[in-house]
Protein backbone atom coordinates (compact mmCIF):
# COMPACT_ATOMS: atom_id res chain seq x y z
CA UNK A 1 0.00 0.00 0.00
CA UNK A 2 1.22 3.37 -0.72
CA UNK A 3 -0.99 5.55 1.75
CA UNK A 4 -4.19 6.44 -0.04
CA UNK A 5 -3.80 5.74 -3.61
CA UNK A 6 -1.16 3.24 -2.74
CA UNK A 7 -3.70 2.05 -0.02
CA UNK A 8 -6.79 1.13 -2.76
CA UNK A 9 -4.17 -0.59 -4.92
CA UNK A 10 -2.72 -3.43 -1.59
CA UNK A 11 -6.43 -3.27 -0.91
CA UNK A 12 -7.56 -4.96 -3.68
CA UNK A 13 -4.08 -7.13 -3.99
CA UNK A 14 -5.39 -8.41 -0.31
CA UNK A 15 -8.99 -8.99 -1.31
CA UNK A 16 -7.94 -10.65 -4.69
CA UNK A 17 -7.78 -14.69 -4.41
CA UNK A 18 -4.98 -15.05 -6.98
CA UNK A 19 -3.53 -11.82 -6.28
CA UNK A 20 -3.24 -12.93 -3.05
CA UNK A 21 -2.12 -16.55 -3.61
CA UNK A 22 0.61 -15.71 -6.27
CA UNK A 23 1.99 -12.76 -4.26
CA UNK A 24 2.68 -15.26 -1.26
CA UNK A 25 3.86 -17.63 -3.41
CA UNK A 26 3.06 -20.93 -1.55
CA UNK A 27 0.89 -22.61 1.28
CA UNK A 28 3.19 -22.44 4.23
CA UNK A 29 4.08 -18.59 3.25
CA UNK A 30 0.77 -17.86 2.50
CA UNK A 31 -0.32 -18.73 6.38
CA UNK A 32 2.41 -17.16 8.36
CA UNK A 33 2.14 -14.11 6.56
CA UNK A 34 -1.68 -13.36 6.90
CA UNK A 35 -1.29 -14.22 10.14
CA UNK A 36 1.52 -11.05 10.37
CA UNK A 37 -1.08 -9.10 8.19
CA UNK A 38 -1.71 -6.81 11.16
CA UNK A 39 2.14 -6.02 11.96
CA UNK A 40 3.25 -5.64 8.06
CA UNK A 41 -0.18 -3.40 7.18
CA UNK A 42 0.87 -1.23 10.30
CA UNK A 43 4.48 -0.53 9.57
CA UNK A 44 3.75 -0.48 5.75
CA UNK A 45 1.52 2.40 6.48
CA UNK A 46 3.56 3.94 9.31
CA UNK A 47 6.25 4.34 6.84
CA UNK A 48 4.28 6.45 4.63
CA UNK A 49 2.43 8.27 7.25
CA UNK A 50 4.67 8.21 10.31
CA UNK A 51 1.91 7.75 12.84
CA UNK A 52 2.01 9.71 15.84
CA UNK A 53 1.10 8.07 19.12
CA UNK A 54 -2.85 8.80 19.16
CA UNK A 55 -2.79 7.50 14.88
CA UNK A 56 -0.55 4.52 15.90
CA UNK A 57 -3.17 2.95 18.38
CA UNK A 58 -6.24 3.84 16.18
CA UNK A 59 -4.40 2.23 13.14
CA UNK A 60 -3.63 -0.99 15.30
CA UNK A 61 -7.34 -1.44 15.84
CA UNK A 62 -8.71 -0.43 12.65
CA UNK A 63 -6.41 -2.75 11.35
CA UNK A 64 -7.24 -5.69 13.74
CA UNK A 65 -11.10 -5.37 13.11
CA UNK A 66 -10.69 -4.78 9.52
CA UNK A 67 -8.80 -8.35 9.19
CA UNK A 68 -10.98 -10.10 11.75
CA UNK A 69 -13.80 -9.33 9.70
CA UNK A 70 -11.93 -10.38 6.16
CA UNK A 71 -10.91 -13.66 8.00
CA UNK A 72 -14.49 -14.33 9.19
CA UNK A 73 -15.87 -13.02 5.81
CA UNK A 74 -13.90 -13.19 2.86
CA UNK A 75 -11.67 -15.97 3.40
CA UNK A 76 -14.59 -18.64 2.90
CA UNK A 77 -15.20 -17.25 -0.37
CA UNK A 78 -11.80 -16.68 -1.41
CA UNK A 79 -11.23 -20.86 -0.38
CA UNK A 80 -14.33 -21.48 -2.95
CA UNK A 81 -13.09 -19.86 -5.82
CA UNK A 82 -9.87 -21.58 -5.61
CA UNK A 83 -11.73 -25.10 -5.32
CA UNK A 84 -13.41 -24.09 -8.91
CA UNK A 85 -10.39 -22.84 -9.94
CA UNK A 86 -8.23 -25.53 -9.60
CA UNK A 87 -10.84 -28.03 -11.73
CA UNK A 88 -10.87 -25.13 -14.00
CA UNK A 89 -7.24 -24.99 -14.58
CA UNK A 90 -7.35 -28.54 -15.86
CA UNK A 91 -8.39 -27.47 -18.75
CA UNK A 92 -7.65 -25.55 -21.64
CA UNK A 93 -9.23 -21.57 -21.51
CA UNK A 94 -10.53 -18.92 -23.05
CA UNK A 95 -9.38 -15.44 -23.44
CA UNK A 96 -12.78 -14.81 -22.36
CA UNK A 97 -12.49 -17.40 -19.57
CA UNK A 98 -9.58 -15.68 -18.04
CA UNK A 99 -11.58 -12.39 -17.78
CA UNK A 100 -14.61 -13.62 -15.80
CA UNK A 101 -12.04 -14.59 -13.29
CA UNK A 102 -9.67 -11.21 -13.11
CA UNK A 103 -12.81 -9.58 -13.22
CA UNK A 104 -14.52 -11.96 -10.13
CA UNK A 105 -10.99 -11.59 -8.10
CA UNK A 106 -11.52 -7.88 -8.76
CA UNK A 107 -15.08 -8.02 -7.03
CA UNK A 108 -14.26 -9.76 -4.14
CA UNK A 109 -10.99 -7.75 -3.76
CA UNK A 110 -13.42 -4.28 -3.96
CA UNK A 111 -15.33 -5.52 -0.88
CA UNK A 112 -13.13 -5.79 1.04
CA UNK A 113 -11.21 -2.30 0.34
CA UNK A 114 -15.25 -1.13 0.80
CA UNK A 115 -14.93 -2.20 4.46
CA UNK A 116 -11.46 -0.94 5.08
CA UNK A 117 -12.36 2.72 3.64
CA UNK A 118 -14.45 4.15 6.89
CA UNK A 119 -10.95 3.63 8.82
CA UNK A 120 -9.11 5.40 6.39
CA UNK A 121 -10.97 8.40 5.75
CA UNK A 122 -10.91 8.72 9.99
CA UNK A 123 -7.05 8.52 9.40
CA UNK A 124 -7.12 11.03 6.98
CA UNK A 125 -8.94 13.63 8.51
CA UNK A 126 -5.89 13.59 12.10
CA UNK A 127 -3.17 13.92 9.30
CA UNK A 128 -1.11 16.78 9.49
CA UNK A 129 0.84 19.03 6.97
CA UNK A 130 3.71 17.68 7.77
CA UNK A 131 2.57 14.17 7.19
CA UNK A 132 1.08 14.94 3.86
CA UNK A 133 4.63 16.04 2.85
CA UNK A 134 5.75 12.99 4.30
CA UNK A 135 3.52 11.04 1.80
CA UNK A 136 4.67 13.09 -1.10
CA UNK A 137 7.73 12.09 -0.47
CA UNK A 138 7.19 8.63 -0.03
CA UNK A 139 5.21 8.48 -3.42
CA UNK A 140 7.94 10.14 -5.08
CA UNK A 141 10.87 7.60 -4.19
CA UNK A 142 8.09 5.00 -4.92
CA UNK A 143 8.09 6.40 -8.64
CA UNK A 144 11.72 6.09 -8.82
CA UNK A 145 11.80 2.67 -7.45
CA UNK A 146 9.09 1.49 -10.01
CA UNK A 147 11.29 3.56 -12.83
CA UNK A 148 14.02 1.60 -12.06
CA UNK A 149 12.41 -1.85 -12.09
CA UNK A 150 10.36 -1.53 -15.50
CA UNK A 151 12.30 2.22 -17.43
CA UNK A 152 15.42 0.32 -18.15
CA UNK A 153 17.14 2.34 -20.44
CA UNK A 154 17.83 0.19 -22.96
CA UNK A 155 14.98 -1.50 -24.27
CA UNK A 156 16.73 -5.14 -24.65
CA UNK A 157 17.71 -5.01 -21.23
CA UNK A 158 13.50 -3.57 -20.48
CA UNK A 159 12.39 -6.45 -22.52
CA UNK A 160 14.80 -9.13 -20.84
CA UNK A 161 13.32 -8.20 -16.93
CA UNK A 162 10.02 -7.78 -18.01
CA UNK A 163 10.23 -11.41 -19.44
CA UNK A 164 11.77 -12.85 -16.15
CA UNK A 165 9.09 -11.31 -13.78
CA UNK A 166 6.22 -13.01 -15.93
CA UNK A 167 8.02 -16.11 -16.25
CA UNK A 168 8.14 -16.07 -12.59
CA UNK A 169 4.61 -15.54 -12.12
CA UNK A 170 3.54 -18.45 -14.49
CA UNK A 171 5.95 -20.68 -12.92
CA UNK A 172 4.76 -19.93 -9.59
CA UNK A 173 1.49 -21.58 -10.70
CA UNK A 174 2.36 -24.05 -13.18
CA UNK A 175 6.30 -25.00 -12.35
CA UNK A 176 9.16 -24.43 -14.34
CA UNK A 177 8.18 -23.56 -17.78
CA UNK A 178 10.57 -25.22 -21.04
CA UNK A 179 11.73 -23.61 -23.56
CA UNK A 180 9.11 -23.57 -25.85
CA UNK A 181 6.33 -21.94 -23.37
CA UNK A 182 9.31 -19.40 -22.04
CA UNK A 183 9.24 -18.39 -26.31
CA UNK A 184 5.58 -18.20 -26.26
CA UNK A 185 6.22 -15.64 -23.15
CA UNK A 186 8.65 -13.72 -24.72
CA UNK A 187 6.83 -12.98 -28.09
CA UNK A 188 3.63 -12.42 -25.97
CA UNK A 189 5.33 -9.53 -24.10
CA UNK A 190 7.36 -8.14 -27.00
CA UNK A 191 3.94 -7.62 -28.51
CA UNK A 192 2.25 -6.44 -25.65
CA UNK A 193 0.42 -3.05 -25.42
CA UNK A 194 2.06 -2.13 -21.74
CA UNK A 195 3.28 1.01 -21.86
CA UNK A 196 5.80 1.11 -18.66
CA UNK A 197 6.24 4.74 -19.26
CA UNK A 198 2.23 5.53 -19.71
CA UNK A 199 1.73 3.32 -16.51
CA UNK A 200 4.22 5.55 -14.63
CA UNK A 201 3.09 8.89 -15.56
CA UNK A 202 -0.80 7.62 -14.61
CA UNK A 203 0.42 7.13 -11.37
CA UNK A 204 1.80 10.06 -11.03
CA UNK A 205 -1.32 11.45 -12.28
CA UNK A 206 -3.08 9.59 -9.11
CA UNK A 207 -0.74 10.83 -6.55
CA UNK A 208 -1.45 14.52 -7.73
CA UNK A 209 -5.58 13.25 -7.27
CA UNK A 210 -4.58 12.46 -4.17
CA UNK A 211 -2.80 15.17 -2.65
CA UNK A 212 -5.06 18.13 -4.31
CA UNK A 213 -8.04 16.53 -2.92
CA UNK A 214 -7.02 15.14 0.92
CA UNK A 215 -4.97 17.75 2.02
CA UNK A 216 -6.92 20.26 2.17
CA UNK A 217 -10.04 17.98 3.68
CA UNK A 218 -7.77 16.81 6.62
CA UNK A 219 -6.76 20.87 7.09
CA UNK A 220 -10.56 21.86 7.32
CA UNK A 221 -11.17 18.75 9.36
CA UNK A 222 -14.29 18.46 6.97
CA UNK A 223 -15.21 15.41 8.57
CA UNK A 224 -15.38 11.70 7.70
CA UNK A 225 -18.26 11.81 5.70
CA UNK A 226 -16.40 14.18 2.74
CA UNK A 227 -12.99 12.32 3.23
CA UNK A 228 -15.24 8.91 2.84
CA UNK A 229 -16.64 10.46 -0.56
CA UNK A 230 -12.94 11.55 -1.64
CA UNK A 231 -11.74 8.46 -0.85
CA UNK A 232 -14.66 6.72 -2.71
CA UNK A 233 -13.56 8.57 -6.08
CA UNK A 234 -10.41 7.99 -5.56
CA UNK A 235 -10.92 4.29 -5.49
CA UNK A 236 -13.03 4.58 -8.66
CA UNK A 237 -10.31 6.41 -10.54
CA UNK A 238 -8.11 3.76 -9.88
CA UNK A 239 -9.93 1.19 -11.34
CA UNK A 240 -11.35 3.50 -14.15
CA UNK A 241 -9.25 6.34 -14.89
CA UNK A 242 -10.80 9.72 -15.43
CA UNK A 243 -8.39 10.25 -18.06
CA UNK A 244 -10.41 9.07 -21.16
CA UNK A 245 -6.66 7.83 -22.92
CA UNK A 246 -5.80 6.12 -19.98
CA UNK A 247 -9.35 4.05 -19.51
CA UNK A 248 -8.98 3.31 -23.84
CA UNK A 249 -5.27 1.87 -22.94
CA UNK A 250 -6.57 0.02 -19.77
CA UNK A 251 -9.29 -1.79 -21.75
CA UNK A 252 -6.52 -2.56 -24.37
CA UNK A 253 -4.07 -3.87 -22.30
CA UNK A 254 -6.65 -6.05 -19.65
CA UNK A 255 -8.21 -7.77 -23.01
CA UNK A 256 -4.64 -8.52 -24.33
CA UNK A 257 -3.57 -9.98 -20.58
CA UNK A 258 -6.73 -12.40 -20.80
CA UNK A 259 -5.68 -13.59 -23.99
CA UNK A 260 -1.85 -13.96 -22.94
CA UNK A 261 -2.93 -16.07 -20.28
CA UNK A 262 -4.68 -17.81 -21.67
CA UNK A 263 -2.27 -18.49 -24.26
CA UNK A 264 0.40 -19.20 -22.06
CA UNK A 265 -1.91 -21.81 -20.11
CA UNK A 266 -3.08 -23.75 -22.99
CA UNK A 267 0.56 -24.09 -23.96
CA UNK A 268 1.51 -25.92 -20.78
CA UNK A 269 1.47 -29.60 -20.42
CA UNK A 270 -0.92 -32.07 -18.39
CA UNK A 271 2.10 -32.55 -15.72
CA UNK A 272 2.02 -28.54 -15.65
CA UNK A 273 -1.92 -28.00 -14.81
CA UNK A 274 -1.77 -30.75 -12.59
CA UNK A 275 0.73 -29.01 -10.48
CA UNK A 276 -1.06 -25.94 -10.79
CA UNK A 277 -4.19 -27.90 -9.49
CA UNK A 278 -1.87 -29.00 -6.60
CA UNK A 279 -0.83 -25.66 -5.59
CA UNK A 280 -4.23 -24.28 -5.81
CA UNK A 281 -5.59 -26.94 -3.39
CA UNK A 282 -2.62 -25.93 -1.03
CA UNK A 283 -3.64 -22.44 -1.20
CA UNK A 284 -7.39 -23.51 -0.44
CA UNK A 285 -6.67 -25.69 2.11
CA UNK A 286 -4.42 -22.81 3.98
CA UNK A 287 -7.62 -20.35 3.42
CA UNK A 288 -10.01 -22.84 5.07
CA UNK A 289 -7.09 -23.72 7.86
CA UNK A 290 -7.14 -19.53 8.43
CA UNK A 291 -10.79 -19.03 8.34
CA UNK A 292 -11.13 -22.20 11.03
CA UNK A 293 -9.48 -19.78 13.39
CA UNK A 294 -12.06 -16.91 12.86
CA UNK A 295 -14.92 -15.96 15.05
CA UNK A 296 -18.28 -16.69 14.61
CA UNK A 297 -20.29 -14.99 11.59
CA UNK A 298 -21.88 -15.13 8.47
CA UNK A 299 -19.83 -15.29 5.48
CA UNK A 300 -21.16 -14.06 1.96
CA UNK A 301 -22.39 -16.71 -0.88
CA UNK A 302 -19.67 -16.94 -3.38
CA UNK A 303 -19.56 -15.63 -6.62
CA UNK A 304 -20.19 -18.19 -9.53
CA UNK A 305 -17.88 -16.60 -12.12
CA UNK A 306 -20.10 -19.22 -14.72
Amino acid sequence: MRTTCGFLRRARIIGATYALALLLGGCSVLRFTYNQADEILYWWLDGYTDFDAAQSAAARESISRWLAWHRRTQLPDYAAQLARARQDVLQPVTADAACRWFTLARERADVALAEALPALADHVMTMTPAQWRHVEQRFAKGLDEMRADYLQADRTERQRATVKRVVERFEMLYGRLDDAQRAVVSQAVAASPFDAQRWLEERQARQRDVLALLPPLAAERAGRDRALAALRTLSAQALRSPREGYRAYQQRLTEYNCAFFARVHNATSAEQRNAAATRLKGWEDDLRALTATATPGASPAPIDPR
